[in-house]
């Protein structure tokens, strides 16, 4: 593509997984700052930064270097193992107040968007499990409206592999957007190359059934083969990671999807954010770095969309 990555996307990176700051706590301000001052990237993603004085430096970092800041709930609920579809309704509602608490911070933060997932489920109990799960996201989304205008999505996972979570296969996701959007007609799915092997589809299985849903992506990489392989599951290596799905053909073939749908645009631009973690005693800023030249390599070989 001859037009710059800046015409179609915000490219963003996910700080709590480049970086090792996902319980809250760790180098957070000095790892933000490399990102704010980095021009390659128009957005960033936090997570729950537990300390008040770390937050407002990275709420000034990031209005000082005009960055958009969304916020990435998923750990609040992972590291606690707490389910916002859980059977147990004292539970649920846990989790419900547990994302609440986020969506407060992430306000304080200025995001301008908040990403959470589903919990795990039986199959025995999938539809009740369902159902919980409609009705946290609508409490969700009551409380983020009420509070302002941040945009809320629901981030696609593996519903087998690793994490597990109920959303999932393309099929359930279409129906579960479709019905929040009925009352909430901004709510979205964040959809992640790194998933999609783990999902066992394919880019189109995973996306066209989605494609009206979809208000936020993420690109990575994942090791799916052989639960026998270093890095094995949602672990989100580098880009040519050994054994693993993702590199500048696949990247590629994510890109020119996202942009024949329309969701790369040149009149709203989509942030499209890093997903990758350095991998035992790798630096993390040569994964990023790493991460940067892939999505170059992989942007020259998109081909523009004929009228």
């Amino acid at each position: 593509m001859q037009e710059s990555l800046s015409s179609y996307m915000k490219v963003g990176l996910i700080h709590f997984m480049a970086y090792p700051v996902a319980s809250g706590e760790g180098p957070i301000v000095e790892t933000f700052k490399k990102i704010a001052a980095d021009p390659f990237f128009e957005a960033v993603e936090v997570t729950w930064i537990r300390d008040s004085e770390a937050r407002k430096q990275v709420r000034f970092m990031k209005e000082t270097a005009a960055l958009t800041l969304a916020y990435g709930a998923q750990p609040r609920l992972l590291s606690t193992k707490m389910n916002i579809n859980d059977l147990d309704e004292k539970k649920r509602l846990q989790a419900v107040a547990n994302l609440k608490e986020g969506i407060d911070e992430a306000y304080e933060l200025g995001a301008s968007a908040f990403a959470f997932l589903s919990g795990k489920y039986e199959e025995a109990n999938l539809e009740t499990a369902y159902q919980a799960l409609v009705a946290s996201t609508k409490e969700i989304c009551a409380y983020a409206a009420s509070k302002g205008t941040m945009k809320i999505a629901l981030e696609v996972f593996d519903y087998d592999i690793d994490k597990k979570s109920l959303i999932g296969p393309a099929s359930l996701a279409k129906r579960y957007a479709k019905e929040i959007r009925k009352d909430y007609p901004e709510f979205g799915l964040l959809v992640d190359l790194s998933h999609i092997p783990l999902l066992h589809e394919t880019i189109e299985e995973s996306l066209l059934p989605v494609k009206e849903y979809i208000t936020h992506a993420h690109m990575g990489n994942c090791v799916v083969k052989d639960p026998s392989l270093p890095g094995y599951g949602d672990l989100h290596p580098r880009f040519g990671f050994p054994g693993s799905e993702n590199n500048v053909k696949e990247l590629t073939a994510y890109l020119q999807f996202l942009l024949s749908i329309g969701f790369l645009n040149t009149e709203k631009r989509p942030v499209v954010s890093f997903e990758v973690k350095p991998f035992g005693n790798e630096d993390p800023d040569l994964v990023v770095a790493n991460a940067k030249r892939t999505l170059l390599l992989a942007w020259d070989k998109v081909k523009p969309i004929k009228d």
